[in-house]
């Protein structure tokens, strides 16, 4: 808490005062350096008052656009907002299509508990799940942010005509998936198994799935002008971190499986 300026102008009388009398009680030789002291003080205390004041001062803040190289700053109205550079096309595409992405991944773990008994994958899944529905409201904060909407408007998903997506994984409506995500039919197969079936489908599926979210932040980072956004650049990297690790634990659990 910064006190104010009457408390400090307060202590500041109750030293001059014991100054004042440990000045009387001194010879006269050392009156000279002991009142220089005080001054000093009153002058320090005088300045902290200022300062104090001025920091206190609930006038509207001043906002200061810095200039070019060699131009002066410029002093905008306080009621000046920050506004988000426009975003690449190709970036509120790649959110778009992620978030329906981690979509199904999320479906995918919400089987687990009622589909097997496995403490290894549970905890797998758990973990996957966590991080997965953290990152579709970080994506949803990111589009509505710029004005995005949540889902593409266009019929077809972001990420259909990308380099390297398999066209022939097609869902019952003939609608491409994008990269890595279970058909239907896979889908449809995960919900009827059970036990170490069930297990082996997971695994199986979630490496399928996550090797696609690593080809869709590749194509991200592919595309001229995309990426560039500071967030969406660490999250991607981040992402594409994650997922690497959880294919190399999930191949771990089927290998020691088989």
């Amino acid at each position: 808490m910064v006190p104010s300026s009457l408390f400090l102008w307060r202590q500041a009388s109750i030293q001059s005062q014991q100054n004042f009398r440990l000045l009387q009680a001194l010879p006269s030789t050392g009156r000279g350096l002991v009142a220089a002291g005080v001054w000093l003080g009153l002058f320090t205390i005088f300045l902290c008052c200022s300062a104090i004041a001025q920091q206190t001062d609930t006038s509207k803040p001043v906002v200061v656009q810095p200039g070019a190289p060699g131009a002066p700053s410029k002093t905008l109205p306080s009621s000046t907002k920050g506004v988000l550079p426009p975003a690449s096309p190709a970036d509120v595409a790649f959110m778009q299509g992620m978030i329906v992405h981690h979509a199904q991944a999320v479906e995918m773990t919400a089987m687990i508990a009622s589909h097997t008994d496995n403490k290894d994958l549970r905890s797998l899944g758990a973990r996957i799940s966590s991080s997965q529905s953290s990152e579709i409201n970080f994506m949803k904060r990111w589009l509505a942010a710029r004005g995005q909407p949540i889902s593409s408007p266009s019929s077809s998903m972001p990420g259909m005509d990308v380099p390297g997506m398999d066209m022939s994984n097609m869902s019952h409506d003939a609608t491409p998936l994008m990269p890595g995500m279970l058909t239907p039919a896979q889908m449809d197969a995960l919900r009827k198994a059970k036990g170490r079936e069930f297990d082996h489908l997971f695994l199986v599926g979630m490496i399928q799935h996550h090797g696609g979210a690593l080809t869709m932040v590749k194509n991200l980072f592919n595309t001229a002008g995309a990426g560039q956004d500071a967030e969406i650049f660490d999250f991607a990297t981040d992402a594409d971190n994650t997922q690497r690790a959880e294919i190399r634990i999930m191949q771990g659990m089927l290998d020691k499986k088989e």
